[in-house]
């Protein structure tokens, strides 16, 4: 009798496993679709030709919940053959590197690093290291590290500053085309989304030909709060979650780090307005850029001849760029894809206890499934 209750119990224990590892679907797959714009092939940034993606995530004891995330615009020396790149900031606090150069220059030289804020130095020294090392760059003697971050101390002991250069170098040696891995991994391990668990979520959409067939790919770190909404539809209202509910406490402030590509001719003045609008993906899923918050887009495009070489001899070169004109499918297509993203981030992750025993829970899809059967039909 003993060792049949026994042997139950440890069928319930391992279910439970089994059932906090169950894959979680993205929103597609869940059953809503958002925008009228169709995804690519993988509806992720790597739909951009050339663009590669890699985690490394850190989950150790019970207060280590944090990791990496790399993306590469091209498989080639990034420093040698620069992209054309822009960032737009909607609201300022943050620890971004790299920042200044693209302004000025409107070209991006590194891979992008997103990270926790303490771990932004040790993530530029890597990229610097990598930089140096490279075939090619020998002689080099300067370099712009990109890195970006959101806070993710509520879960993650941040302050033990746990991400260390060899993981920085890991996710950038990882990185591959094809699928990415989203939810609470890499830089999105210890982050939380409108009060639920959040973290690195993907999307993209393509443009029809008679518009340029482009692809704009988003790729997104969460950790911010507002009033979730999901097709205008109140879903954080309905679950009992949002920021100024009087009865709970506040939801905490936080960051969203988007990263838009692009195979699209685009300058780094256009590359900026698309970064702009990108940013609209936050406010169309109920954020709304708080005090406390770093909410930055950093978009660059890998159009072939855009590449700015550090060998050319001649002092011009000659570019084709679309015109301004046709530049609005775009700007949609920019913020569906980041809208769609951050929903995916949350869609995916799941249920996390970190730090001092704090608990992030996973966005509850059976009960979201129920709320979103009265929301309007499309």
């Amino acid at each position: 009798m003993k060792r049949t209750v026994f042997l139950i119990s440890i069928i319930l224990v391992l279910s439970l496993i089994l059932l906090s590892l169950e894959e979680r679907p993205r929103i597609r797959e869940f059953g809503i679709k958002t925008g009228i714009l169709n995804p690519g092939n993988l509806n992720a940034i790597t739909d951009v030709p050339g663009v590669r993606v890699g985690h490394v995530t850190l989950i150790k004891g019970k207060k280590i919940r944090t990791g990496v995330t790399a993306i590469l615009p091209h498989e080639g020396n990034i420093f040698q053959e620069k992209v054309p790149a822009a960032i737009y900031v909607a609201n300022g606090y943050g620890k971004l590197t790299g920042y200044t150069q693209i302004e000025e220059l409107g070209n991006m030289e590194t891979p992008i690093i997103l990270t926790n804020t303490l771990s932004v130095p040790t993530a530029a020294d890597a990229l610097i290291d990598y930089t140096l090392s490279f075939p090619g760059n020998e002689r080099v003697g300067s370099v712009n590290a990109v890195v970006g971050e959101t806070n993710d101390g509520y879960l993650n002991d941040i302050r033990g500053r746990h991400v260390k250069k060899k993981h920085v170098l890991e996710a950038i040696k990882k990185a591959k085309s094809g699928a990415v891995e989203e939810g609470s991994v890499g830089a999105g391990t210890g982050t939380t989304c409108f009060g639920f668990k959040g973290g690195i979520g993907a999307s993209s959409r393509k443009l029809p030909e008679s518009r340029g067939g482009y692809t704009v790919g988003v790729l997104v770190q969460t950790n911010h709060g507002g009033i979730l909404q999901i097709n205008g539809f109140p879903v954080g209202i309905r679950l009992g979650k949002y920021y100024m509910k009087r009865d709970v406490e506040d939801l905490p402030e936080g960051s969203c780090m988007v990263v838009l590509a692009t195979d699209a001719p685009l300058n780094s003045r256009n590359l900026k307005r698309l970064a702009k609008r990108a940013l609209l993906g936050i406010v169309r899923t109920g954020g709304f850029f708080t005090n406390g918050s770093g909410d930055y887009c950093i978009a660059f495009s890998t159009a072939k001849g855009l590449r700015i070489s550090n060998r050319g001899d001649s002092p011009t070169r000659k570019i084709e760029i679309l015109r301004n004109r046709e530049m609005t499918a775009l700007f949609l297509a920019a913020v569906e894809a980041a809208e769609e993203a951050i929903l995916n981030s949350m869609f995916k992750a799941q249920d996390m206890e970190g730090k001092d025993g704090h608990k992030a829970e996973a966005l509850p899809l059976d009960e979201l499934k129920k709320i979103m059967e009265e929301a309007p039909k499309r």
